[in-house]
């Protein structure tokens, strides 16, 4: 079979966003979001979320690690030892509180552990928490305009927008895989190795971020590292097809990255990082670049292959 990445037969799925997929989101988005309104005409109870600032003392000396200023803190949540919440009920902004508690005879902290202690703590706020309705309120606080039809308009927009940006990323990429499968190539199997190891610390990461690691995913998943190896394997194969792919369209286009679109990429790369091009700086190496550069060039194989493909709209 010849190569082939010209000519290719695609479809392009477009997702027409529902009124239902549209009040769906706008409801995640109230309930990820609570109202936080402050309180000062009752006491805290449990659900508050109170601001304060705490300093720990053991035997009349004050430990490290145990003060902090503006803390928040959401009552009955038992995110500190036990104890702790239950004597900050019933308060108002601006008391004062002592607070005694009882270190577990297990704590992280062997020094402090099983041992007697006192916060010294005062409140300065008590906000509450509750959930948006779906009203101007809604749209002026979250949407930053005047009107909950005005707010829901621009995230339908949106919603559209981002479905379309999925639908034209799955056309081009079932096109590369299209044109991958047509490569005369086969990869060696310390290619594949090497891999399904990179892919394996993809996963790590991945798992890492959710305070997780390959063990207990393992557990879960009631598999072993071997089989994840085995399962991966032919999504291991068909990267590195892509990859070649990408390669030998790079070389026959003689496709090269200019220096705007690099410094493009880059901006692009600060604005979804949130920083500026002086913060990235220090972080732009060989490897850095290398990378930034097959990304481009993987962008321009994708499109070249795109714009020469026949494409049918399917809805």
């Amino acid at each position: 079979m010849s190569f082939q990445y010209r000519g290719l037969k695609g479809e392009y799925e477009k997702h027409v966003v529902t009124d239902m997929e549209i009040d769906h989101r706008l409801k995640m988005l109230a309930q990820q979001n609570p109202r936080i309104i402050p309180v000062n005409d009752r006491p805290s109870q449990n659900g508050d979320e109170v601001v304060l600032d705490y300093a720990g003392f053991c035997d009349g000396v004050q430990f490290p690690g145990g003060t902090a200023e503006m803390q928040t803190l959401v009552l009955g949540s038992h995110t500190f030892i036990p104890g702790f919440e239950e004597q900050l009920l019933n308060h108002m902004p601006g008391d004062e509180v002592s607070v005694k508690v009882m270190f577990p005879s297990e704590y992280h902290a062997p020094e402090l552990a099983g041992k007697a202690a006192e916060f010294k703590c005062k409140i300065h706020q008590i906000r509450e928490k509750t959930e948006y309705q779906m009203d101007d309120v809604f749209a002026m606080e979250m949407g930053g305009v005047a009107t909950f039809a005005e707010m829901r308009e621009q995230y339908a927009k949106a919603f559209q927008e981002y479905a379309d940006n999925q639908s034209e990323m799955e056309l081009q990429d079932n096109l590369l895989r299209a044109a991958a499968k047509t490569l005369e190539f086969t990869p060696t199997e310390e290619q594949i190795e090497t891999e399904l190891d990179a892919h394996l610390e993809t996963l790590k990461a991945q798992l890492a971020d959710k305070g997780l690691n390959l063990e207990m995913y393992c557990q879960f998943m009631k598999t072993d590292v071997e089989k994840l190896r085995k399962d991966a394997r032919e999504n291991a194969i068909m990267s590195l097809r892509v990859q070649a792919t990408i390669a030998e369209v790079v070389k026959l286009e003689k496709l090269e990255v200019t220096e705007e679109e690099m410094e493009a990429a880059l901006e692009v790369i600060c604005r979804q990082n949130n920083m500026s091009i002086e913060m990235l700086k220090p972080h732009i190496d060989a490897e850095f670049t290398a990378a930034v550069t097959r990304s481009v060039l993987m962008g321009k194989v994708m499109r070249l292959i795109r714009d020469a493909a026949e494409v049918t709209d399917a809805e």
